[in-house]
């Protein structure tokens, strides 16, 4: 099995090197002091589930690769369209680009550009990042991934890439409605990132403080009310669920969204609560503590944009 992990930081790093541990052909795709660093010394990934090391192929070039069965798709999600248009060489009749992003617009988007016959949709949980170039630190959650493709099926490329990931020992699961996976994630996304990066604490003092703690709660409940509007089938407890998952997490996990604010790296804003606010008023429908959140938020993302 060949695949090619586009965008080799915290998820893709991770995953890419778990499967690769297993024998998979792995390539990896980076950039910048990441790229060098991969290129001199290897992939080092530093995990609350055991420390491993790997040398694998890396370029900056897809043309580099060549063909693959799989290409796990992991760059920021403002960087979709661009490395989109970068897929070609790594396609054949049956590659399945199997997006792990932030956000609900990415398969779309990639949809668009390659066709949606290669597009499978997933989900990663998981806290990871790129600590120095070159290494991956996996500091928390479950590592387990859900996808599935865009029409439901149980085909025989995601039945092979689901025993993949078994073999890999990380916790996988294949979806038959991969949208609704998409959007149950997206709601917890948006509290965390929304909540943690506004307030700029960690999740254990927003639960342990009432009024942030139902902020987070109406984030929850805002992007679930955008999903049924968009005719997205969420289970009835979807939002008890995202705040018992939330009540899990290490008091002081962050997010993304907050690391990339306080570390002066471009935002997913946009793809993250940007996108809850865009659609609400396509469907009418009021959230007003996501449109706080973004308003908090914006200034923090265009003083972080590149040559802002």
């Amino acid at each position: 099995m060949k695949v090619a992990i586009y965008g080799a930081g915290g998820v893709g790093g991770y995953f890419g090197g778990r499967l690769a541990q297993t024998g998979a052909d792995v390539h990896l795709i980076a950039r910048g002091d990441h790229l060098d660093a991969l290129t001199r010394d290897g992939l080092t990934v530093e995990s609350v589930h055991g420390d491993f090391h790997v040398d694998l192929p890396v370029t900056d070039d897809p043309a580099d690769i060549g063909p693959c069965d799989y290409v796990l798709f992991c760059v920021k999600s403002y960087d979709t369209e661009a490395a989109a248009r970068r897929l070609d060489p790594l396609l054949k009749e049956d590659t399945a680009v199997v997006s792990l992003q932030n956000g609900v617009d990415n398969e779309e988007v990639l949809a668009d550009v390659v066709g949606e016959e290669h597009v499978m949709g997933g989900v990663a949980y998981i806290f990871s990042t790129i600590g120095d170039p070159g290494v991956v630190q996996h500091t928390g959650g479950p590592a387990r991934i859900v996808f599935g493709e865009l029409d439901g099926a149980r085909s025989d490329r995601a039945e092979a890439f689901l025993d993949a990931c078994e073999a890999a020992d990380f916790e996988a699961d294949l979806s038959t409605d991969v949208r609704a996976v998409l959007w149950t994630k997206f709601a917890l996304i948006c509290a965390q990132a929304g909540a943690t990066a506004a307030v700029r604490l960690p999740i254990g003092e927003i639960r342990e403080t009432e009024a942030s703690w139902a902020m987070y709660r109406r984030l929850v409940e805002e992007v679930c009310a955008v999903a049924d509007a968009e005719g997205v089938d969420l289970a009835p407890d979807v939002v008890e669920s995202r705040l018992a998952f939330a009540q899990e997490l290490d008091a002081g996990a962050y997010s993304s969204l907050h690391y990339d604010m306080t570390h002066g790296k471009r935002m997913e804003l946009d793809a993250v609560t940007g996108s809850v606010v865009r659609r609400a008023r396509e469907n009418d429908v009021p959230v007003p503590t996501a449109e706080t959140a973004y308003a908090i938020l914006a200034p923090w993302a265009e003083r972080n944009e590149p040559n802002a």
